[in-house]
Parts: structure tokens; sequence; C-alpha cells
């Protein structure tokens, strides 16, 4: 949802689609920095949280790479990670979505242990903050980490702080990084890879985003509901999961040319739950 006018919008514009939970954007997605937020704009999305009861959360700037072998990026990327942050503690948000980031040629072994590393320096250094860190899974393009379940599981087993991470699972990436989600059986196969590398308590939220690309292509483009190389009946599975049925949904899917996308998307997923 976007926070145009002030954060607390997302609420007026998430009850037009009849939403049951929202993520938003803290800050510029593509920028660094930011002015802060404005203490009306955060007491009055506080009341509006606290009315409503909805599960929100926040998706982290997409320059964040806390796996990068360059130091002035690893250092941006803490400061700013650590300044979101402070503003999802702020909103009083459940939880914050980034991507782990890509090692850049240093090496999977070597980015896993940066991510760690990242993510203890930012804890340790706030320890007060309640807004978890949730961790998203990746198509596993390029040097990005996190395509594979196992090198999630890794970076959490290294953490001084685990109880303070959680995961993100992405539908679209994870059917683009070779999971196959779309069968009955290879959507429990999913799940049970995921519970043996990371643990089904740790997932926190899900991204509901349909595919362009087929499976395994290593490709993050998404697409809407029922119309990519998903489908229909894998989303009916995942939104039906007894499992799952406590975590936040997020669209994250094209908004179209009409800017209805997300809306179509919202009633395609209420037919299929009917």
């Amino acid at each position: 949802m976007s926070t145009a006018g002030g954060v607390v919008k997302a609420f007026e514009r998430g009850a037009a689609m009849e939403c049951e939970s929202l993520q938003i954007f803290v800050k510029s997605p593509n920028q660094w920095r930011a002015k802060p937020l404005a203490e009306a704009d955060v007491a009055a999305f506080r009341e509006q949280h606290a009315a409503n009861g909805l599960p929100v959360v926040a998706h982290a700037a997409y320059l964040i790479n806390l796996a990068s072998p360059k130091e002035d990026v690893l250092a941006a990327s803490l400061t700013g990670l650590a300044d979101e942050l402070d503003r999802c503690d702020a909103l009083g948000l459940a939880g914050l979505v980034v991507h782990p980031g890509g090692h850049l040629g240093s090496g999977v072994e070597a980015g896993i242990e940066s991510i760690a590393r990242s993510i203890d320096a930012i804890m340790a250094a706030r320890e007060q903050g309640s807004t978890t860190l949730l961790l998203e899974n990746t198509a596993g393009q390029g040097t990005s980490l996190g395509g594979r379940f196992e090198e999630l599981g890794a970076v959490l087993r290294l953490l001084d702080q685990p109880d303070r991470v959680g995961v993100c699972l992405d539908t679209c990436h994870a059917y683009s990084s070779g999971y196959d989600l779309v069968s009955p059986d290879g959507y429990e196969a999913m799940l049970a890879e995921f519970d043996a590398a990371i643990g089904l308590a740790k997932l926190r939220c899900l991204h509901i985003n349909d595919s362009k690309h087929p499976l395994g292509s290593h490709k993050d483009r998404h697409e809407s509901i029922g119309e990519g190389l998903i489908g229909a009946d894998a989303f009916a599975r995942i939104i039906t999961d007894a499992r799952l049925a406590t975590l936040p949904m997020i669209l994250e899917t094209p908004v179209g040319d009409d800017d209805l996308g997300h809306a179509r998307d919202m009633e395609r997923l209420r037919s299929l739950r009917a």
C-alpha cells in the first residue's frame, strides 16, 4: 500500500480493497536517505493500527546488501537497515522484510557469514528493538543468496540472537529458484524442505505472487494471480492451508495500466478461498 500523504493513508487504501494485512515502505525503497517520520504521522498510524488490528509489515530498501564485500556498500546497508528498523519500531510494525543480498563473487560461505555478522551488529546496537527482521527468499539470480532454504537456515544458525529474525516466503521467488510448488506433492515437498532447513515456526509472512518465468529460471518477475506459470490452483492451496492461516499474505503483483491489478488479484484470491 502506498503511504503517499502520510503513512496512515495505507489503512484507508487497504480498507478500500478489504485488505486483511498490509505491507508498506517506511522510506523510499530506492534511496539511502529519507527525512524522519513526522511525530503526528507516527501517532496517527499507531492510533489507526490499534483500532483496526491489521497485521502490518514493511519492506526494506532494495539497495541494502548485507552480503556485499564492498566496505562502503556494506556500511551503508547496515546504517540503512538500522534506520528502517527504528522507523518500524516507531510505528509498531511486526516485521521488516529484507532481501539478504548478493556476495558479488566473494562466495556463498563468505556471503552467508557477512549477512549473519551484519545482523548481529545491528541487533546488538538496538537491544530494545521490537520489530522482527524477516529474511526473504530470493529467485537465486546471479550471486544473490537465499534462493535455497539451506542458505537462509545457515544464516539463522550463525546469529547471536536468532529469536529476533524470521523468514518471509515469496512464492514467485521459490518457484523461480526451483521449488515446484504447483503440484500438491511439490507444494508439500517445498514446505518439508523449508521446515527441515529453517523451521516452519520461523515463517512469519508470505508474498503471494505468480511468476512470469518458468520453474528454476532464476528470474524475479511477478505476475498477476492465476495469469502466470504457478497458476490459480496452487494459490488456492496456499491460502486455504491451515498451517499458514494466521500469517500475513501480501500481494506484490503488477498493478497494470489502470492501477487496479491489486484489486483484481484480491478478488481472485477471495474466489479461490470460497
